[in-house]
C-alpha cells in the first residue's frame, strides 16, 4: 500500500512542476542604426547604418552600466585594423586597465607578425590569450558573442568559442590590475584611430544566478517570477518605464505615472524580503552629508557623489522606507525615522547603517530585510547594518513596494518569506512530501487570494481575505509538518 500512495504522491508533484526548454534570452538594440543615442565619446560616425571608427576615435561607451549579460555585435575590419571591446569600464583612464578590453584586431596583417599571446583577437588584454580566431577575410563581416557573468567572461567568434576566463582566479593572477577586480561597468568601443565598423548590436542582461531550491526550503517563494508583472500594479504612465527581460526588472526613472512606484497587489504583516538591485544608470554629481553610523547625526561635512535614489516601502508606508543610495552613509538605513526630529535618539542611531557595504557602481547587491513587529533588521551583501531597530508606529500591514527617485535602477530575485506563523519553523529541516499520503494542492488558495484581490479595493474586504488566507496558510504549514512527521513514523521498521 505505501508503494501505490508512493506513486500518487510523485503524480502530483509532477503535475504542477514546468517541464519548458530553456527560454532564450530577449534581447535590446543598443544601437538603433541612425544616431549615436545611448553613447557617449567623440571620434565615432554613423555611415549606411554602422558606427565607424575615424581616425580621431578613441572610446566610445554606453551611457548605461552593465554587469551581467549576452552581448551579440558585428563588426567589419580593414587591413590592419585595430579597435578593442571594453567592458566593465568605470568610464575613466584607460579601459584596457581601469576595466578590461577585449581585443578586436586583424592579427593576420604582416605588422602584427610579432604579437605576445595575449594580443590576438578575442584575447583578454595583458591577461588571457584567445584561441587561433576564426576571422573572416578582411573587408568581410565577422559576428561575435561576449557573455559575461558574475565571474566569467566567454567570446565565441563566427559560432566559434575561443576564449573562456574565470574572473575571480583571474583576479588572484593579477592582483594589481584594477579591471578585474570590477563585476560591472560601461560596454565600449577602445579605437586606435582605424576605420573599424560595427552594426547590429544588441544585449540581453541576465539576472544573477540564485540557489531557488535552497531558499524555497527555508520558507521563501518568489515576489517576483521574473517574466511579467503578475502580483504588482503597474500605473498607467508607467508602461515602457517598468520592464522585464530575462529575470530582470529594470526601470528607468522616467515615469510619466502619477504614482511611479511599483507595488504588490498583495499586503504583508512581518516577513522577510531578500532581493538582487542594482545601479544601470548614471546621476548628476551632488554634495551629500556624511552621517555618523553611531548617532545617525550629520556631521556637518559632506561629500561629492553621484546621486543615486531608490528604495523598498514596507508596510505601505512612505516613511518605512529602507533606502537604496549613493550616498555616504550607504544603503539601509532609514531616511524617514533617521530625520524625524520627534523621535528619540536611540531611533535615530538604530536605522542608520553602521557601515556602507554597496558593492560598485552597477555591480549587482544582494539584501535582507526582515520586518517583524515594529523592528526592522538590515542585510546588505553579509553585512548586518541595521539590528532589531525599531520604527515606532508602523502600520501593523501593507503592500511592499519599489521607489521611483527618478534613478534608472535593476531589481532581480526578489524573493519572500511571511513570519507571523513560518518563522516558528525551520523550513530546511521539513522533508519533503511524505510517501504515505498524497500530497495537497494548494495552488487554488493563492489563486483565489489573488483574484480577490484584484477585484476588490475596499480595505475591510480585502482585510478579511487577507485574514482567510493566513488561516488557510496556518493550515498549510500544519499539514506540511503532521506529513513529514507521519512519513518519518511510516518509515521506521516494525
Amino acid at each position: 500500500m505505501i508503494h501505490q500512495w508512493n506513486g500518487l504522491c510523485l503524480a502530483v508533484l509532477l503535475s504542477g512542476s514546468v517541464m519548458a526548454a530553456e527560454k532564450a534570452p530577449e534581447f535590446v538594440e543598443l544601437f538603433n542604426g541612425k544616431d549615436l543615442s545611448g553613447w557617449q565619446g567623440k571620434g565615432y560616425e554613423v555611415v549606411d547604418g554602422t558606427i565607424v571608427c575615424t581616425p580621431e576615435g578613441r572610446n566610445l561607451m554606453t551611457e548605461k552600466r552593465y554587469a551581467e549579460y549576452v552581448l551579440d555585435f558585428e563588426f567589419l575590419l580593414p587591413p590592419g585594423g585595430n579597435n578593442g571591446l571594453g567592458i566593465h569600464y568605470p568610464g575613466e583612464g584607460d579601459a584596457a586597465y581601469t576595466g578590461m578590453e577585449l581585443q578586436i584586431l586583424d592579427d593576420t596583417s604582416p605588422q602584427y607578425k610579432d604579437l605576445k599571446d595575449y594580443q590576438f583577437h578575442g584575447s583578454i588584454y595583458t591577461m588571457v590569450a584567445a584561441k587561433k580566431a576564426p576571422l573572416k577575410p578582411v573587408g568581410e563581416w565577422n559576428r561575435e558573442r561576449v557573455t559575461v557573468t558574475a565571474n566569467s567572461v566567454r567570446v565565441e567568434l563566427n559560432g566559434v568559442v575561443i576564449t573562456e576566463a574565470n574572473l575571480d582566479e583571474l583576479e588572484k593572477k593579477n592582483p594589481k590590475h584594477l579591471g578585474v577586480k570590477r563585476r560591472a561597468g560601461h560596454i565600449g568601443w577602445c579605437g586606435h584611430g582605424d576605420r573599424v565598423s560595427f552594426r547590429n548590436i544588441r544585449i540581453a542582461e541576465t539576472a544573477p544566478a540564485v540557489t531557488a531550491e535552497a531558499w524555497k526550503a527555508e520558507g521563501f517563494v518568489p515576489l517576483f517570477d521574473g517574466a511579467s508583472f503578475t502580483g504588482w500594479r503597474v500605473e498607467k504612465g508607467s508602461e515602457g518605464h517598468w520592464t522585464v527581460a530575462n529575470g530582470v526588472l529594470h526601470y528607468d526613472g522616467k515615469s510619466q505615472a502619477k504614482i511611479k512606484d511599483l507595488w504588490t497587489e498583495k499586503e504583508y504583516k512581518d516577513t522577510t524580503i531578500r532581493f538582487d538591485w542594482r545601479w544601470s544608470g548614471m546621476g548628476p554629481r551632488m554634495k551629500r552629508p556624511i552621517i555618523d553610523p553611531a548617532t545617525g547625526l550629520e556631521t556637518g561635512k559632506t561629500e561629492d557623489v553621484e546621486e543615486l535614489d531608490s528604495g523598498f516601502y514596507l508596510r505601505g508606508a512612505i516613511a518605512s522606507q529602507v533606502n537604496l543610495w549613493n550616498w555616504p552613509v550607504g544603503s539601509g538605513e532609514v531616511y524617514g525615522y533617521r530625520t524625524n526630529k520627534k523621535l528619540s535618539k536611540d531611533i535615530w542611531a538604530g536605522v542608520t547603517p553602521k557601515e556602507k557595504a554597496d558593492h560598485a557602481l552597477g555591480e549587482w547587491n544582494r539584501m535582507e530585510i526582515t520586518m517583524k513587529g515594529d523592528r526592522l533588521t538590515v542585510t546588505l551583501n553579509g553585512k548586518q547594518l541595521i539590528d532589531a531597530a525599531q520604527l515606532p508606529d508602523v502600520p501593523a500591514m501593507g503592500r511592499l513596494g519599489l521607489q521611483d527617485h527618478g534613478s534608472a535602477i535593476d531589481f532581480a530575485n526578489i524573493w519572500v518569506k511571511e513570519l507571523w506563523f513560518n518563522g516558528l519553523i525551520d523550513h530546511s529541516q521539513i522533508r519533503s512530501w511524505p510517501r504515505s499520503l498524497p500530497a495537497i494542492n494548494f495552488g487554488s488558495r493563492v489563486k483565489l487570494t489573488k483574484v480577490c484581490f484584484a477585484r476588490c479595493w475596499d480595505p475591510l474586504t480585502r482585510y478579511l481575505i487577507n485574514e482567510v488566507d493566513n488561516w488557510l496558510r496556518i493550515f498549510q504549514t500544519v499539514w506540511v509538518v503532521f506529513a513529514a512527521g507521519l512519513a518519518n513514523h511510516c518509515d521506521r521498521p516494525a
